[in-house]
């Protein structure tokens, strides 16, 4: 599924990336707790006044590939992403799934980023319970999803500062 972002939320200050194109991957496991994420994502989107390109997974293992998979189809289009927030809810179970998950999808999507000098915003949850995914999900408590998508655009304003020469550091 792909859509475009069109809701809005009030945040803190949010660098301004006009023309930026950004890729929110979500992972639909938890439906309820996706819709959180994904509206603070969008919503942090939206006031930077970036676009948004939303595609959706079943799982949070998914993630990392569909990102790979998808920023080289769209660099090869000619029509690159500038940024990626990941989105998705790892609850623990009685399994040593969890751990799997969370450490395999976190990694993958570090090792993506830095390989590819590309921002993105880790919005996976790795919670152990279903109240706690819910209290960091939400756009009105935690806003995780808002946080991830204001990491990843941070990060792109610092590194089209830095490709330009006027990154704003402090020499001691």
């Amino acid at each position: 599924m792909v859509s475009t972002n069109t809701q809005r939320r009030e945040s803190g200050p949010v660098p301004a990336l006009r023309d930026a194109r950004i890729l929110v991957v979500e992972a639909r496991f938890y439906d309820h707790i996706a819709d959180e994420l994904l509206a603070g994502a969008l919503g942090a989107v939206d006031a930077a006044g970036a676009r948004a390109v939303t595609v959706t997974v079943p799982g949070a293992l998914e993630l990392p590939g569909t990102v790979a998979i998808l920023v080289e189809a769209a660099e090869r289009a000619g029509e690159p992403y500038d940024a990626v927030v990941a989105l998705g809810c790892v609850i623990r179970g009685e399994t040593g799934h969890y751990d799997i998950v969370a450490g395999e999808s976190a990694r993958a999507l570090m090792e993506l980023s830095v390989a590819l000098r590309l921002p993105l915003g880790n919005g996976i949850l790795t919670v152990e319970t279903e109240a706690q995914a819910l209290a960091r999900a939400r756009v009105a408590e935690m806003n995780k999803g808002g946080g991830a998508a204001e990491a990843a655009l941070a990060v792109l304003a610092l590194k089209r500062a830095a490709e330009a020469g006027s990154v704003g550091g402090a020499e001691r």
